[in-house]
């Protein structure tokens, strides 16, 4: 049973793709593919829907799509957990479907980035179960991390370290006897055990499925994890509990260790040897900008996703410290900087923004997207932040999938110190109609349910409203293609009052007001866009509070 669509699917491209450099001020869309679109009525999304649904990218004015895991998987942590790494999951279609998908984005001028997971693998993957098959020591355990554990009978695990998604890093296994046996580390649920990147054989495999991809069109890869293959030597304890808390903060014994950057300079190095621009993206924690500018060195990777500016409270000054020290940290090595505000791991910005109520929580995350879009380097888009959607935080427990809800109390008193556990608010699947079981998501309902009032933010509802989020979201990146000082490029800082912040980029301004208050500024040009309206007096602008707008000089 497939769903009716609004839209066709055109075959000629809607704009010319970018040429080389793309990525250096690319729009990049993350498509959480299980609750993008649902063409088989199955109540999850799939391949066939995001396909189906790149008309409304393309028309957005994104230059590329990034998808979250497809391959086979159980599922134990959202595709996460990778079963096969050159198959795609039933539950999600078939690799004729990701070829589709492929193709009909680049007769669409949409470049590709699909996820790679190279810290852990699936418990089900074939390599460890025969793991778990093979003797202490025996060849099969070299590809992960097994040890014995501490304690007179091994009873107690083999190091302190703690499961990013809470309780011990470490489950014991048992012998083919029935006798309790090694431990093997997890940095996240049990049903995803570390790989050992000391083994020749984890490389040589991860060189193979890059190409595989490669070799299908795609145009880059987001590297899960891209801060944690490599641990320190000897696995030493850490000395302290509340371990998920220090992850950005430090350099950890199991993240951030300087070991893996040689894996990074040889995928670039695998990247290089294809036509076409293919980049790869970092996802890594690290305690400063200029580790994490490491990570994109020239001769490694392209871009690194800033979670320092995702995490910045909404406050002028402390926006303005995170931009210069990201800014001034990848010029250092002659990268862009990406900007990203929301991901399938965090709450949703509209609703992170909202200590004033969900208004105020609304109009700071569209002056946040223009101030996003206005700065150099690439701008990563999570689905659903151009309808302004704000997190589902009344799911039902019975409900929710995230791993970490369930080794994780709500009250946070069972010692796990973990994650939150609440990841399945921010990936409620999209509205696309105002009406339908599961306004236009698919024909079967969704896997999570939807809020009743999301009929009106709606793709269809707000397409044609000169007010709505999505317009606004449109208008900005059309004027981001028009523009030629926008993107990648110089930036300086203008004069502006306590709770303001205007920039200069070539031929614009940007204003934010951070303020719960109007402020009153000289008009600083033409005004473009706005995330509110603007009202003037003689030779001056009354900018609303929180909000944004760009203006021609």
């Amino acid at each position: 049973m497939t769903q009716e669509l609004t839209t066709s699917l055109p075959t000629e491209p809607v704009r010319p793709s970018k040429g080389p450099g793309w990525w250096r001020d690319a729009v990049i869309y993350q498509v959480y593919v299980r609750s993008f679109a649902d063409s088989d009525g199955d109540g999850i999304g799939d391949l066939r829907g995001v396909r189906e649904r790149l008309p409304h990218l393309a028309g957005l004015g994104v230059d590329a799509v990034w998808l979250t895991p497809f391959y086979a998987s159980p599922q134990a942590d959202g595709g996460y957990d990778v079963a096969d790494y050159r198959t795609v999951d039933p539950l999600f279609g078939t690799l004729g479907d990701a070829d589709d998908l492929v193709r009909t984005a680049h007769e669409l001028g949409l470049k590709v980035i699909v996820d790679v997971v190279p810290n852990h693998s699936s418990d089900q993957h074939p390599w460890f179960r025969e793991a778990l098959a093979d003797r202490p020591g025996g060849a099969a355990r070299t590809r992960y991390h097994f040890r014995g554990g501490r304690g007179a009978h091994g009873e107690l695990p083999p190091n302190d370290w703690e499961s990013v998604f809470g309780g011990p890093a470490w489950t014991r296994t048992t012998d083919p006897d029935g006798t309790p046996g090694e431990w093997y580390l997890h940095l996240f649920a049990p049903e995803q055990p570390d790989l050992n990147w000391d083994s020749p054989e984890v490389r040589a495999e991860f060189d193979s499925v890059l190409r595989f991809w490669l070799d299908l069109g795609v145009d880059g890869f987001r590297i899960d994890v891209a801060h944690g293959m490599v641990k320190a030597a000897g696995l030493p304890d850490i000395g302290r509990t509340e371990q998920a808390k220090l992850i950005g903060s430090q350099v950890l014994p199991f993240f951030d260790q300087d070991g893996v950057h040689e894996i990074h300079r040889s995928w670039r190095r695998l990247l290089d040897s294809y036509p076409g621009d293919r980049i790869g993206v970092a996802e890594a924690w690290a305690p400063t900008s200029e580790r994490l500018a490491l990570y994109v060195r020239p001769d490694e990777l392209h871009q690194a996703f800033n979670f320092q500016f995702l995490k910045c409270p909404w406050d002028a000054a402390a926006m303005r410290e995170v931009i210069d020290e990201s800014l001034a940290a990848t010029r250092s090595v002659g990268a862009p900087t990406t900007w990203v505000l929301s991901n399938h791991d965090v709450v949703r910005h509209t609703t992170r923004y909202a200590d004033g109520g969900p208004e105020r929580g609304l109009a700071r995350a569209r002056a946040a997207a223009l101030l996003t879009l206005a700065l150099p380097g690439s701008s990563y888009l999570y689905q659903g932040e151009e309808l302004g959607l704000p997190e589902v935080t009344d799911l039902p427990d019975e409900l929710r999938q995230d791993p970490a809800f369930f080794r994780t109390s709500p009250d946070g008193e069972d010692g796990q110190n973990g994650q939150d556990g609440f990841r399945d608010g921010c990936r409620v699947p999209l509205p696309w109609t105002r009406s339908g079981e599961s306004y236009g998501f698919g024909p079967g309902g969704s896997w999570l349910p939807q809020p009743d009032d999301w009929a009106g933010l709606s793709v269809e509802a707000q397409t044609g409203d000169p007010g709505s989020t999505l317009e606004l979201y449109r208008g900005a990146l059309a004027l981001r293609r028009e523009l030629p000082g926008l993107g990648d490029g110089p930036m300086s800082w203008l004069e502006a009052p306590a709770g303001v912040l205007a920039l200069s980029r070539p031929g614009l301004v940007c204003t934010l007001n951070t303020l719960g208050e109007e402020v009153e500024l000289p008009v600083p040009g033409r005004a473009l866009l706005s995330s509110a309206p603007l009202s003037y007096g003689a030779g001056t602008v009354r900018i609303p509070p929180d909000s944004c707008a760009w203006w021609a000089i």
